[in-house]
């Protein structure tokens, strides 16, 4: 296989490594700051983004009459056309929920490697590609399940939207600290005042990536003076 692989095959193939090594910390940066742009969707970008580049440099040497460097032209215009274009597509697929939450991303982010991918078997650079589409596979569905495994504490806990209804404002401070008692942490606190005179209390809460949003509800349900509780994912 190595007598295959020209020396300027490996060098590429280190480079995406490579990208995808540093794709990879940037991306545990922000999936431990539960991020909407977590690690899938930076270890994408990363990866194609070098992919990308690498096509670019190397097809200007390939086309006829570039032998001595002296290039007249840019082969790679229309491909960053496509590049362009795709983005638009991908963007269609990113949704903004009512809690602000974004989906979406990794979605998007795989329409645009699409999109590499094809431009590098293009320019025939298919060891390039191939290896790209590998990274991108094992960065997609292998990294986040080993990490799901074995990562830190971090990594296995989830948000949770609580949406609670209480009546007297006075009892609001105490039923929060109850909650804080029964959660990882409690992220952010809103408090609203309803037209009959009780209060809407919405709090982002931390759990463990085990609890259903019902265990939530049973255990909220326990404190007192709560009127509704509304648990949502």
């Amino acid at each position: 296989m190595i007598e295959v692989l020209k020396s300027t095959d490996l060098e590429m193939l280190f480079r995406l490594f490579t990208a995808t090594i540093l794709g990879l910390l940037i991306g545990l940066e922000r999936e431990l700051k539960r991020k909407s742009l977590g690690l899938k969707t930076i270890l994408v970008i990363s990866i194609v983004s070098c992919l990308l580049t690498i096509v670019s440099i190397q097809s200007a040497y390939l086309f006829p009459g570039t032998e001595n460097a002296e290039i007249r032209m840019d082969p790679m215009r229309l491909a960053a056309q496509i590049v362009s274009g795709v983005g638009f597509l991908g963007a269609g697929v990113i949704l903004r929920r009512g809690d602000d939450t974004v989906t979406g991303l990794t979605t998007a982010a795989l329409v645009w490697g699409a999109a590499g991918i094809g431009i590098a078997t293009g320019a025939g650079f298919y060891v390039e590609a191939t290896a790209g589409v590998i990274f991108l596979l094992i960065s997609v569905k292998v990294i986040p399940l080993v990490i799901d495994r074995i990562g830190v504490r971090k990594l296995h806990i989830k948000e949770l939207y609580l949406r609670i209804k209480v009546g007297d404002r006075e009892d609001i401070t105490d039923i929060i600290k109850d909650i804080e008692k029964r959660v990882i942490h409690v992220d952010n606190i809103r408090i609203k005042d309803n037209p009959d005179g009780s209060h809407l209390v919405v709090l982002l809460i931390i759990v463990d990536d085990g609890v259903e949003p019902s265990e939530v509800y049973n255990d909220v349900a326990e404190i007192e003076k709560i009127a509704t509780i509304e648990v949502r994912a």
